[in-house]
């Protein structure tokens, strides 16, 4: 009997047992061209059911306790979004580092001149978003 919390564990799709007839053991071999890793016995995922909060929430949908915690993690979620968003990193079509440097790069100098120009016609309201202010 295993303790501790429950484990799902996935290993690479071409990892293969070998066994040692020396030792009387089997070892995780991959068995691929262009190995990912250094790593005799592959490149593994653990995922831990409790810590999936989507899935397993932990409380009783439609109780108090639900409602309190779906409203912040909601709130969390929309200000993930917002931050990806504005940085320009949801939605990527390319992986390039300099193409990404780049993009953060003029993502922030747009948001400043967006702080500067609502600053300056003492409209506040529209320092977080560039849309309301062109509008």
């Amino acid at each position: 009997m295993r303790c501790g919390p429950p484990i799902m564990k996935f290993v690479y799709s071409k990892m293969k047992w070998k066994f040692d007839k020396l030792t009387k053991k089997s070892k995780r071999v991959c068995h691929c061209e262009d190995p990912c890793t250094e790593s005799s016995c592959v490149r593994m995922f653990y995922l831990y059911p409790e810590k999936n909060l989507r899935a397993y929430p932990g409380t009783l949908r439609g109780t108090q306790e639900w409602n309190v915690t779906y409203k912040i993690r909601v709130n969390v979620e929309k200000s993930i979004n917002h931050f990806k968003d504005s940085f320009c990193v949801a939605g990527r079509k390319t992986r390039n580092e300099k193409t990404l440097h780049a993009d953060l790069l003029l993502t922030r100098i747009a948001q400043l001149v967006t702080i500067m120009v609502a600053d300056k016609i003492h409209k506040h309201q529209y320092i977080r978003s560039l849309k309301p202010l062109i509008a």
